[in-house]
């Protein structure tokens, strides 16, 4: 059993500092997709932002704070798991929300690999990760893989969710046609 968290994530590093670098690149990306898009970005379409735009950001967001909580070096075993626990805690349940109005509601009409990736996908992963900051509480060398495969499920579908949204833009945004 390792004697700290800095020394369970040592040889981690690396992957976090990858993830917490794409995560961080793609979620500004986010934001200039949609000022290109702003012009569909209406009124109307709030809940669609609120269900679509918004939680892909999230999910980048999330990759990034655990990323950079995992790397802090003066880390015990309670206060990176009430981090990471906190977070996920946080994570499952907006992505438990949004489950909910996709799957059992059908606020939208999204096929079902949308309700995968915008809804199933991410609560798993927040799940996961909840069950990793259980295991840095009993100081498992476990945690360091699941909060691993964790990140990689929130950034596969959130980079997944964002070409979606780019296409979906794309079609959408008025062009300006030639002579």
């Amino acid at each position: 059993m390792p004697a700290s968290p800095l020394e369970l994530f040592r040889d981690w590093h690396d992957f976090y500092v990858l993830a917490g670098t794409a995560s961080a690149t793609l979620a500004g990306l986010m934001f200039v997709a949609a000022s290109i898009g702003s012009s569909i970005f209406s009124e109307e379409q709030r809940a669609a932002t609120n269900a679509f735009l918004t939680p892909t950001v999230m999910h980048f967001a999330a990759v990034l704070l655990a990323s950079l909580v995992v790397t802090i070096p003066a880390q015990s075993w309670i206060t990176l798991g009430g981090l990471l626990g906190g977070g996920a805690l946080a994570g499952a349940t907006y992505s438990g929300r949004l489950t909910v109005q996709l799957i059992i509601r059908h606020g939208f009409n999204v096929d079902l690999t949308d309700r995968l990736f915008y809804a199933v996908m991410p609560f798993l992963g927040y799940l996961i990760a909840l069950v990793s900051a259980v295991l840095l509480f009993m100081r498992s060398p476990a945690s360091a893989d699941l909060i691993a495969a964790a990140l990689l499920i929130l950034l596969v579908a959130a980079i997944r969710n964002a070409w979606d949204m780019m296409v979906w833009i794309m079609i959408r945004v008025p062009t300006s046609k030639g002579p």
